[in-house]
């Protein structure tokens, strides 16, 4: 249906113009778009090198990474550079996509793909049309009507929630920008606010608890907001009632260095983009309590800890759900300390799956298992199928700072033992203490336990608490093994110590990022020991140390997009 709609949509011959311009307010990366210009192509975690060779006659290694093609947003990358072989690669490069898939061939014409390129291509429009002979012109304002036909045709057959909301952010786009397209704004509007009811609940909640999902879906409603308003046409009450649940949610997601927190198969997002969103929004508000979407907010000084307090989402939704229940991530000023090892869609299924496990998350981790389960074989192979149900969460001003304290049952059926843990942050944000205890807490649980602790011959369940560190942070075993030395970037120093009869050392770990070719390697902190009694307690603490200083000029700069320095994955 899709090929039939694009293919009646390219024989229609509008003559057409723009009426006007939403302002672009995409954000690009100039060392991204410095990449495109000599020839190294990275989307979907995969390089292509092909100096002197345009971006369409390439071999896409897979499927993801065609549609970041077909999306255009790469465009943006070319627009931060600016210059005027910048502006000349993107002008070849639109013009050769019109002549090789203008038609209604190749993968491009899907819903989601043909409002995301829509998007692009009106926001920057005045880089396009600048210094082009009028025949280009002429193809370039053609292929934006017939692209706007389909879309106003096709974008039901969007999959609801970010690519349908996408789809109808480019219909609207298309249809205040392009003369004889203004019939499409009116039931686009009204589509748009049905989706937002349906797709955001009134307490901001999307519900595959994905952070970065959660910001491309506020980031789109905003300029759909944005463009509505000026063109004097009333944003629905709908649509301005999400973008006021979802804003505080972000807000509360944020971490000090401006990153989104990274659970459940989100990453930071695109650096400025959260902010910028946030401020488009004019919403200064944040969650009440410091409780957003499921995750636990704690903030001092120049610290921020962002804890998963909620059961992870279960069934369709949960395609690219983790098993990361208690897991935090903590970020001392414009550098992250403690993370999560984050999706790794981008590098294939096995380091997907990877990413996914508790394991994986700096949390307990008990038997080797993780605390959620996918699905067998089949339909629901990607899915979370079980995982913990019970996740009582409680955060309250303790004698010196912050304290938060949470519990999970995703051990309990196998094991008898449920995980709490209990963060506490002083007011200066220089110190977190820490306590993960194992507790089987009635009569049924003892029993399960007891037979657990049978099949392991009296000798004990091993449980590990992981504490993964982000690539930036050297880490060394300080005081004979008994703490952790962590210094950052920035120049601060943090110490991690631990109190019990738990074993501490320093683990290889991976950070997974999908603007990278392949995992980063980094280490964790594990405190391993073994369980033999109803409760089992771990006490830790990380401390800024003495000799850090209350303010620090934080001028170190962060590393630039560099492909060619990493071994390449394909050539073309």
């Amino acid at each position: 249906m899709d090929r039939i709609a694009a293919r009646r949509a390219t024989m229609s011959r509008p003559a057409t113009a723009f009426l006007s311009q939403p302002e672009p307010r995409t954000i690009g990366s100039f060392a991204r778009g410095r990449q495109l210009c000599a020839g190294n192509f990275l989307f979907a975690g995969q390089l292509v090198q092909a100096e002197g060779k345009s971006i369409w006659q390439i071999t896409p290694p897979d499927r993801a990474f065609a549609a970041e093609l077909h999306g255009f947003a790469w465009l943006d990358d070319l627009a931060a550079v600016g210059d005027g072989p910048a502006r000349k690669t993107a002008q070849a490069w639109i013009a050769e996509w019109i002549a090789r898939y203008g038609a209604g061939r190749g993968p491009g014409w899907t819903a989601d793909l043909a409002g995301r390129r829509l998007i692009r291509w009106i926001s920057h429009a005045f880089l396009i049309m600048r210094g082009q002979e009028a025949e280009a012109t002429d193809a370039f304002m053609l292929s934006l009507a017939q692209q706007s036909h389909f879309l106003g045709r096709r974008w039901q057959a969007a999959r609801p929630g970010l690519p349908r909301i996408e789809a109808l952010t480019g219909l609207i786009y298309a249809g205040l920008s392009l003369e004889g397209m203004r019939d499409y704004v009116g039931p686009a509007n009204a589509a748009l606010a049905r989706e937002c009811d349906a797709t955001i609940s009134p307490d901001g909640l999307l519900a595959s608890r994905n952070p970065e999902d959660l910001l491309d879906i506020f980031t789109l409603l905003t300029w759909a907001e944005m463009a509505l308003s000026e063109a004097e046409v009333p944003p629905s009450p709908a649509l301005q009632g999400a973008i006021e649940r979802i804003a505080p949610i972000l807000r509360s997601l944020r971490h000090a260095d401006g990153g989104l927190a990274r659970f459940h198969g989100g990453g930071r997002g695109l650096e400025g983009r959260l902010d910028a969103a946030l401020a488009a929004s004019g919403i200064k508000a944040a969650a009440p309590g410091g409780m957003a979407m499921g995750y636990t907010r704690l903030n001092a000084g120049r610290t921020t800890i962002i804890t998963d307090t909620a059961p992870p989402p279960l069934g369709a939704v949960a395609g690219d759900a983790h098993a990361s229940t208690l897991a935090f991530e903590i970020t001392s000023g414009r550098r992250p300390l403690i993370v999560n090892c984050g999706s790794g869609k981008s590098f294939g299924p096995e380091w997907r799956r990877a990413g996914r496990a508790t394991p994986s998350h700096s949390t307990l981790v008990l038997a080797g298992d993780s605390s959620a389960r996918l699905g067998p074989s089949g339909p629901t192979e990607d899915w979370l199928v079980s995982g913990p149900r019970d996740v009582p969460v409680q955060t309250r001003r303790a004698s010196d700072g912050l304290r938060l304290e949470a519990a999970h049952d995703g051990y309990v059926s196998r094991f008898g033992l449920t995980h709490a843990r209990s963060i506490d942050m002083t007011f200066d944000g220089r110190g977190v203490a820490g306590e993960d205890m194992l507790l089987a807490l009635d009569d049924s649980d003892q029993r399960r336990f007891d037979a657990a602790l049978d099949a392991t011959t009296l000798d004990g369940i091993r449980f590990d608490i992981r504490f993964h560190l982000h690539p930036d942070v050297d880490a060394t075993l300080d005081m004979g093994g008994n703490a952790v030395s962590l210094a950052l970037r920035s120049g601060e120093i943090w110490v991690f110590r631990s109190e019990g009869r738990g074993e501490m050392r320093l683990d290889p770990s991976v950070y997974l990022e999908k603007t990278r070719l392949r995992p980063r390697a980094t280490k964790q902190i594990v405190l391993s020991g073994r369980a033999i009694e109803y409760a089992t307690r771990i006490r830790w603490s990380l401390a800024k140390a003495q000799e850090t200083p209350v303010g620090i000029r934080d001028l170190e700069p962060d590393d630039a997009f560099a492909p060619e320095a990493e071994p390449t994955e394909h050539t073309d």
